[in-house]
């Protein structure tokens, strides 16, 4: 299931996969055949910006959003010519966490408020005294932090209590988009296990989390599986895209989710690190297999699979915002600068929290630090620190991965490699390998998380049997210096220590 290369023309195999790849800064549309391959010169894409404030906000208008989905499916569509009358379903994914309230007639009573956003922070911190937290994160597999629901509906109950009366329902935006579209939406297993709201292991809404939110139980969305299709476009879309009238239209799933199964991560074996806006590592295990532990979550693929790991709220954004900020030429120019700069040579301490701290001790309150400037820190310098404590930050994640699952494991898994940050920079992979002591082996599949969403349509339409027969197309492996990892644990060393004379 290799990506096949645009030089060798290859004929598709129907029926194809119509892929939107909703993100956290753009939204895709790509073609897919039956086998999982991208077709090529299908590939639509749309950036947008949220809206963003000193006091945390980080939101998006939901319509504007809307509109942005529809202009990437017309471009793929046309794109695509005659080969979309073979379309048989279409798959999406989107950003985890997300929350909108609608009226009793479906319109939004507030912008679509993202995983980044942090105005919930005291909230979670009250729910933390309010209730058993540990018990709630071995239901729900998520903590009390301001990217998840809980915290989210107890600040806007406190904050924006007229809009909160009125609203019928909570949704996410693959359930708003469906709604709009096709009228009607189902809540897929997926996106409702990252809420922080699903009873994980009974695969319902959580009572004791709804009583003691208030929240109705009708206020949620119904819940179904990844193969739940709707059919039937909303008039206006059916004449716009006759040929998506009649086909499956699949639940959303979550793009953390998406990016392991597109990226060859469906079983034990291979572990999923995705660098994007944000930062990931992942491993897709049987969901009774595990209880995830206070720094790690626990999501749902579907009912059978579901994904164990933890997230950091930086990774390209961070890069992004460290070039920006510091002047420096455009990422791929200044990435010689930062290769000449031996490990950790640099002398600085980074916390890299430009948005709250998510795995592995879930402070959202957390803020970004540097230890060690002087009058000789170059720009260059810092942007090698930032990928640096990226680095300490997913070894974190990957030893408590490890001590989680040391009893499942029957060899070293292997950790492979996706999203744009990491694969465009080569001196990220090599600082990450490095770290963890470990081969990082790049995913050739460029586009894991709309192959991933592309693929569980496939299962659904049963065309793939087994997710987990799934085979990673893979790049040559980035090797660990071991010369350089005692160097860099030194530094995560200190990197530990000032985040505990800081945050405990």
């Amino acid at each position: 299931m290799a990506t096949p290369s645009t030089h060798a023309p290859f004929t598709p195999q129907a029926p194809l996969i119509l892929a939107i790849d909703v993100g956290t800064s753009s939204t895709r549309t790509l073609l897919f055949d039956a086998q999982g391959r991208t077709i090529p010169n299908v590939h639509a894409q749309q950036t947008y910006k949220l809206n963003t404030s000193a006091d945390g906000e980080v939101s998006v208008d939901v319509d504007m959003l809307v509109d942005v989905v529809i202009q990437t499916i017309d471009a793929a569509l046309q794109a695509a010519g005659d080969l979309a009358q073979q379309i048989g379903a279409v798959a999406i994914d989107t950003f985890w966490h997300g929350l909108l309230g609608v009226d009793a007639q479906g319109k939004p009573l507030m912008p679509l408020i993202t995983w980044e956003d942090t105005r919930s922070q005291q909230a979670a911190l009250e729910l933390r005294k309010q209730l058993d937290e540990q018990a709630v994160h071995a239901r729900t597999g998520a903590r009390f932090h301001a990217s998840y629901w809980p915290a989210k509906l107890r600040w806007l109950a406190q904050e924006q209590a007229a809009m909160y009366q009125q609203v019928a329902q909570w949704l996410s935006f693959g359930e708003y988009l469906h709604r709009k579209l096709l009228g009607r939406s189902v809540c897929s297993l997926s996106m409702a296990s990252a809420t922080g709201l699903l009873n994980t292991r009974k695969l319902a809404w959580d009572e004791e989390l709804l009583a003691a939110l208030q929240v109705r139980p009708e206020q949620l969305p119904p819940l179904g599986d990844t193969g739940d299709g709707l059919q039937g476009l909303q008039a206006e879309y059916a004449t716009r895209w006759p040929v998506l009238q009649q086909v499956a239209w699949f639940p959303a799933i979550g793009d953390g989710a998406a990016a392991c199964l597109g990226s060859g991560c469906a079983g034990i074996g291979n572990w999923s690190m995705t660098i994007g806006t944000s930062s990931a590592l992942r491993v897709v295990v049987p969901p009774e297999l595990v209880t995830p532990p206070m720094g790690l979550w626990l999501y749902l693929l579907d009912k059978r699979h579901a994904v164990l790991g933890g997230a950091l709220s930086e990774g390209g954004n961070l890069l992004a915002w460290l070039d920006k900020t510091l002047q420096l030429p455009a990422l791929a120019d200044a990435e010689p600068l930062v290769a000449a700069i031996p490990p950790a040579g640099h002398g600085l301490t980074m916390l890299p929290f430009l948005s709250g701290e998510r795995s592995l001790g879930w402070h959202a309150e957390a803020r970004m630090t540097i230890s060690g400037l002087n009058v000789y820190t170059q720009p260059a310098d810092l942007l090698r620190a930032g990928m640096e404590s990226l680095a300490y930050q997913l070894d974190g994640v990957y030893r408590q991965l490890q001590t989680t699952l040391a009893h499942h494991e029957q060899e070293t898994p292997r950790v492979i490699s996706s999203g744009g940050a990491l694969l465009n920079s080569k001196t990220l992979q090599q600082i990450i390998a490095d770290t963890l002591g470990t081969p990082l082996y790049p995913s050739l599949n460029l586009e894991a998380s709309a192959r991933g969403a592309a693929l569980m349509a496939l299962h659904a339409l049963g065309i793939i049997a087994a997710i987990e027969q799934i085979p990673p197309a893979l790049d040559a492996p980035t090797m660990p210096n071991p010369a350089h990892q005692a160097t860099y644990q030194q530094a995560a060393e200190r990197q530990r220590k000032l985040y505990a004379a800081l945050l405990g």
